[in-house]
């Protein structure tokens, strides 16, 4: 189409006198969408969320007067870079996101584009039905993106594409034309001109498209036109990319959900091997074959025997038949190892480490990158096997690295591969290799897209594959739809070229100046900002379903500059100061890092990796460089310090406290939100009773029986009665007790707050006390789970050139990680008791729970705890203007949790954050598990009673 118009300006005000949804042509709302989950970039006039079709129609009416291209999109997971364009992107996610009726009888629903699969699924469930393609990202993505890409997912074999499970759409065209595309509807019910350029071009349709592929993504499905296939323009129209016209609403089909399933896991020498096998089980009806090699699974796995896996999914009436026929497939692979699982929780756990793959893939073992961009070609499912032998040979000849895995009962392959995109030789060889395999695919008869559309990535090479005459007679489908070129130009149709618009380019090309060392990535910022590839896991609206704590901002306000991928977009961006331009001094990436908890849930639910509690405490640390921060740093964030002089002031403090105007005056120089009740000092610190306790007395260093323990600040502080309660279940197992010779702070609040500079001279002095201890090689157990993460992660991040960070850091235990290290046969008292609480965020993303749910089940304390996050967060819930979002994650999982637990359930949170948020918001006492077994001591027969876990001192 013609250039568009420069005055932006001008645009943005016609639209927004047209549109009753939001228009955002802000830097931070076009740097959101600058990118997909591909390795492109294209930068947008602005972004438009329009409430309804005649919304749409309104857009489009406004940006073709002004000659601007128009792109929809869903959740930007997009892996060919279709979801990106330069004029105004649709973001059907925030108002077109209804499932307006299921109709159980016709097995169909009628939906609006921005409605997420998952979603679907939940509202289709009671009837006993589903939507059959379920691609990875079925969490977030949504059903106009996987009309517009033909997604297909993991249970195709069974169910198909989308394009087979579409009944009816409506669209609306560039030029502002209504159609309703319908199975078995009036062929003429496309754009005038269709039914002649199929009647004059039958030969090319009949004998241009391969045989015998199940994931023919790739161009436009014009055969679907053909009269001896209905003329199925609802068909013709999925996998176009948005280049033909906008989708509002759509019609698909459901299908009967099996009653119950279960999963045969193969184990085969190698991922060639398993997709030679991969055809043969076909004729046993399976619901899914999905092919992954050991490259993309996490150590200690639990998988058969092998290389590489085939997950086989089988369905029946009965856990017996679905059980029955998956060993009956097991029976016939020709497989080295195997093992059928039906239990659901095992299975989902399985299930979860293939739908991570297309993240983990983007980071190798050795720590190098790699990337999308052919990332989803297809083969007859015969040929896979032979297809990947030749595919591995030519990436040695280009000296290249990738794990193929994905749909192997329909010859579909997803790689990743370590291309440098960050030189000039590299993006050469890029386009070599690129060139050269679409050539092997279509000599093995395949598709260069099997799910995953073209986009940018492929459609430069569509010739290769459907020759000049065929995809000439592409580009007059496009136009008898879009004469205007205004729907998504440079995709599928005269392309970009597929090196072009890399989104790697823009970034510096030397590292830029930083506090934390990022050891997995070089030292470089930006490629810790490149661990994002854009799956947008973070985008997930359920957290319970996923087990997960990430992301609990997005949950809450649905914002992509609320998810883990909306911040790490907007620091790309800042590096690249096209669209934020001022750097570490940008409001924009402030206030979208505002609202990030630092739960550090991203560092172990994102597939890469990504640590945006890292990147933020680093953003604030340059943000903040000589100017005043905000009155939470000074307060919050130097807590230890604070807490430290008013401790011989304790009582007075606490009086004072409970004066409503002294604590209304206090929290607003605090900057602490005034919904919020100030903690209450201990009367005597943990340190203090701890010394007197242990008084004169020398432990005996029994080598294996010995654990520092270690007093961080809140329970010194706030909440003794843990600390006390953990030295009288370490005495009882028989540990010996070592206490840091001095004080000792692991710098959490400086971090948090971005105060680094600080926190190295916190952590330094805090090495030099311990330095004598780290050479008794014992646990350092850490009560808090925050303060424990710190030491375990930030610690040598920020001191990485000391030696001692790294000896301390490896000593950080748990409270349970250390009973079971140091007293592995002591057996705690039987308490008998359900348990409700909270896993603290820290805890699940860095240290892991494993120790305690093992301990909880000696202890007989049954039951799960919740996931997610509190949502007070250390000083985050505290802040002046988070009151309202805490309170939100609190009520996503943990609240309701406490709520509807029975009564004599035991609280449990080891975290002092979330035994304040339980206290303060729902009026419950929660407890760290070391109150609860010391409590039991005390009941066991013929134990001394030194104390109750929370009733001061000790009696001697």
């Amino acid at each position: 189409m013609a250039e568009h118009t420069r005055d932006t300006g001008e645009l943005a005000r016609a639209l927004r006198a047209a549109v009753g949804g939001e228009v955002d042509f802000s830097p931070a709302a076009r740097a959101l969408t600058t990118m997909d989950a591909s390795n492109y970039r294209r930068v947008p006039a602005g972004v438009v969320a329009p409430r309804d079709a005649d919304d749409v129609a309104a857009v489009l009416e406004v940006c073709r007067h002004h000659g601007v291209p128009v792109v929809p999109r869903g959740a930007g997971t997009s892996i060919a870079g279709q979801a990106t364009g330069t004029g105004v992107v649709l973001d059907f996610t925030r108002h077109m996101n209804k499932i307006l009726d299921v109709t159980p009888e016709e097995r169909t629903a009628r939906v609006q584009p921005g409605v997420v699969q998952a979603r679907l699924q939940d509202a289709a469930r009671p009837h006993g039905l589903l939507f059959g393609p379920d691609p990875s990202t079925h969490s977030r993505c949504t059903l106009g993106g996987m009309i517009g890409n033909n997604a297909c997912g993991s249970h195709s074999v069974a169910w198909g594409t989308t394009a087979d499970n579409v009944h009816a759409l409506s669209v609306l065209t560039y030029a502002g034309t209504r159609h309703r595309l319908a199975r078995g509807g009036p062929p003429d019910s496309g754009p005038p001109g269709l039914t002649d350029l199929v009647d004059r071009n039958l030969a090319l349709l009949r004998t241009g498209y391969p045989e015998g592929l199940p994931r023919r993504i790739s161009g436009y499905a014009l055969d679907a036109l053909l009269p001896e296939k209905g003329a199925d323009l609802a068909r013709a129209f999925c996998g176009s990319e948005g280049t033909l016209a906008v989708l509002t609403e759509a019609t698909v089909r459901l299908v009967a959900a099996p009653a119950a399933r279960a999963l045969a896991v193969i184990g085969h020498p190698d991922e060639s091997a398993a997709a030679e096998a991969a055809a043969g089980l076909l004729p046993y009806a399976p619901l899914t074959v999905e092919g992954m090699a050991e490259d993309l699974v996490p150590a200690g796995h639990g998988l058969p025997r092998g290389g590489a896996w085939l997950f086989v999914e089988t369905g029946g009436d009965s856990p017996a038949q679905a059980r029955d026929r998956a060993e009956r497939i097991l029976r016939a692979a020709d497989a080295l190892d195997g093992t059928v699982v039906d239990d659901p929780a095992a299975v989902r756990a399985l299930w979860r480490l293939r739908e991570d793959a297309s993240g983990t893939a983007t980071r190798r073992a050795d720590g190098g990158e790699a990337w999308p961009g052919w990332e989803d070609c297809a083969v007859p499912p015969a040929r896979l096997g032979a297809y990947l032998r030749d595919f591995r040979a030519l990436l040695a000849q280009h000296g290249l690295r990738g794990t193929p895995y994905g749909h192997f009962g329909d010859g579909c392959v997803h790689v990743r591969i370590d291309f440098d995109l960050l030189s000039k030789d590299g993006v050469r060889r890029f386009r070599a290799f690129s060139e050269q395999v679409a050539a092997l695919v279509v000599a093995h008869g395949g598709s260069l897209s099997g799910e995953h559309g073209d986009g940018q990535a492929r459609a430069e090479l569509l010739p290769k594959m459907y020759g000049d005459e065929l995809v000439g007679l592409f580009g007059r489908f496009k136009d008898l739809w879009d004469p205007a070129g205004g729907m998504n130009p440079g995709m599928l149709v005269r392309p970009d070229p597929l090196d072009a618009n890399l989104r790697f380019a823009v970034l510096p090309a030397r590292p830029v100046d930083v506090a934390f060392g990022y050891p997995q990535d070089g030292g470089d910022f930006a490629g810790a900002v490149r661990r994002c590839v854009g799956v947008a896991k973070c985008r997930t609206e359920d957290a319970a379903a996923g087990g997960g704590v990430m992301c609990p901002s997005y949950r809450v306000t649905g914002e992509e500059q609320h998810s883990t991928r909306g911040r790490a977009r907007l620091l790309h961006e800042m590096l690249a100061g096209e669209i934020v331009t001022d750097g570490w001094r940008s409001t924009e990436v402030r206030d979208a890092l505002d609202l990030c908890l630092s739960c550090k849930g991203c560092r172990s639910d994102c597939p890469v990796g990504v640590d945006m509690a890292t990147y933020k405490a680093e953003f604030l640390h340059h943000h903040y460089a000589g100017r005043r921060r905000p009155a939470a740093h000074y307060a919050m964030g130097r807590l230890p310090r604070w807490l430290r002089a008013a401790a011989p002031l304790a009582p007075l403090v606490n009086a004072a406290a409970r004066v409503r105007p002294l604590a209304a005056l206090a929290k607003r120089l605090a900057g602490v939100a005034p919904e919020r009740d100030l903690p209450r000092l201990a009367p005597e610190t943990f340190r203090r009773w701890l010394r007197d306790h242990m008084g004169d007395r020398a432990e005996v260093l029994e080598q294996g029986r010995t654990a520092v323990l270690w007093p961080d600040t809140f329970t010194d502080h706030l909440s003794p009665s843990a600390g006390r309660a953990a030295v009288r279940v370490m005495e009882a197992a028989g540990i010996g007790i070592v206490l840091p010779p001095g004080r000792v702070c692991c710098g959490l609040t400086y971090v948090s707050t971005g105060q680094l500079d600080l926190a190295r001279k916190v952590m330094r002095h805090t090495l030099d006390v311990v330095e004598p201890l780290l050479d008794l090689d014992v646990p350092v157990v850490v009560l808090e789970p925050s303060c424990a993460a710190t030491l375990r992660t930030d610690l040598p991040e920020l001191l990485g050139d000391d030696p001692r960070t790294a000896r301390l850091a490896g000593s950080v235990r748990t409270f349970a990680q250390a009973l079971e290290e140091c007293a592995p046969d002591w057996e705690p008292p039987v308490i008998g008791r359900p348990v409700a609480g909270q896993t603290h965020c820290h805890q699940h993303a860095v240290l892991g729970d494993a120790a305690e749910r093992r301990l909880r089940e000696r202890a007989g304390l049954h039951g799960a705890l919740s996931g997610g996050c509190c949502g007070l967060a250390g000083n985050f819930g505290f802040e002046k203007g988070h009151y309202e979002v805490s309170v939100a994650c609190a009520e996503e999982q943990l609240l309701p949790a406490v709520r509807a637990a029975a009564a004599g359930t035991e609280l449990l949170a080891d975290g002092f954050s979330c035994r304040t948020q339980l206290e303060q918001l729902a009026g419950r006492r929660a407890r760290h598990l070391a109150e609860v077994l010391a409590e039991g001591l005390d009941e066991r027969p013929g134990q001394g009673r030194d104390e109750r876990p929370d009733r001061g001192p000790v009696t001697k």
